[in-house]
């Protein structure tokens, strides 16, 4: 194999992605509920709902870590009757983490086709669904979604209010560790500009890095 003759710095979103609950900025409804069922986990399917770039599927991913469980990955746009019959097949088998879960993160499932929520149905009903599996499902609203499907998740919303001079503060704290002066940009601007998108502050204030 040959070495890397060196390795190229990762993103601010991704060094400061949380991988522990309590690690995210605001979202205290979301992390309440969730601490609460990693004391207790048991099977079955959530949905996580609420605006892009708030960190839903960032907490799914938390949430998994600290179960210790296997992470199975449905990307956006791909969730259909064959990646589930696929992704059920192996969660019929012993996870090969410690921690006795699968989780199933099904990213965008507002953007599912009617034929794939009908696959679903059977999957997450009690009467036969794959044994210690949860399965996660993320979406922007749940209009599109079937009623059938929906009554089958646990539905925990993400909202973004109220979350600015929080979101301002954190950006502070990573400019100046990031080696910023002390005439940064204007972060509370910069919260209310992308809508208190966590991630899209992160990637402005990496330019602003690049250009300081």
């Amino acid at each position: 194999m040959t070495t890397p003759l060196f390795a190229f710095p990762q993103s601010l979103t991704e060094k400061y992605r949380p991988t522990r609950i309590a690690d995210f900025i605001g979202l205290e409804r979301p992390k309440k509920v969730l601490s609460a069922f990693l004391k207790r986990p048991a099977s079955g399917a959530w949905l996580f709902l609420g605006p892009s770039g708030v960190g839903k599927s960032t907490m799914a991913m938390a949430l998994a870590g600290e179960l210790n469980a296997e992470l199975h990955k449905i990307p956006s746009q791909k969730c259909n009757a064959q990646s589930i019959e696929d992704t059920v097949r192996r969660c019929w088998y012993a996870p090969m983490t410690l921690g006795g879960f699968h989780v199933v993160l099904a990213d965008e499932a507002d953007a599912m086709s009617n034929a794939a929520q009908l696959q679903l149905l059977s999957k997450l009903d009690s009467t036969d669904p794959a044994p210690n599996t949860i399965w996660i499902f993320t979406a922007n609203d749940a209009e599109r979604l079937e009623r059938r499907f929906l009554s089958r998740c646990k539905t925990l919303e993400f909202s973004s209010y109220g979350m600015a001079g929080e979101i301002a503060t954190y950006l502070d704290k990573v400019w100046h560790s990031e080696g910023g002066n002390g005439n940064g940009p204007d972060m509370a601007r910069m919260a209310k500009e992308s809508r208190n998108n966590v991630r899209d502050c992160l990637m402005t204030l990496e330019v602003e890095l690049m250009a300081a």
